[in-house]
């Protein structure tokens, strides 16, 4: 885990620093932070990294969103991606995000999203969102 980490974030974030970078955090039983790219406004991989616990309980998401319906004040979004730690397995985010500003940089989100593993949790969270424009 260590390693695929490390790789993640010497080889593929720096790429990423001079681009379309947004972060994220997510409020709920689950909470995390996420960092993600935007390609053509779209499609949205994000990494995710579970917050509000010891370090060593840490969990890891690699999601990828796409965008069904995005309009200049709201884009509905729904994707796919993986789990580590905690709850491991697949996860599958829906979700909303609310820009209240014409900027579109500032936001406010809500997602629901099952865990599907071991056992199936169903986390809802909400939460801000920023876009690095």
């Amino acid at each position: 885990m260590k390693l695929l980490l490390s790789t993640f974030l010497f080889l593929i974030l720096p790429t990423f620093a001079l681009a379309q970078l947004g972060v994220a955090y997510h409020q709920s039983n689950l909470p995390f932070i996420g960092v993600n790219y935007e390609f053509g406004e779209k499609f949205r991989p994000e990494l995710r990294i579970g917050t509000d616990n010891f370090f060593a309980d840490t969990s890891l998401e690699l999601v990828a969103t796409y965008d069904i319906l995005n309009k200049e004040e709201f884009e509905v979004y729904a994707g796919l991606g993986g789990r580590i730690e905690s709850f491991a397995g697949i996860v599958v985010p829906m979700g909303l995000n609310i820009y209240p500003l014409s900027t579109k940089q500032f936001g406010f989100q809500i997602e629901i999203a099952p865990l599907i593993g071991d056992s199936v949790v169903l986390r809802g969270s909400w939460g801000i969102r920023y876009r690095f424009n």
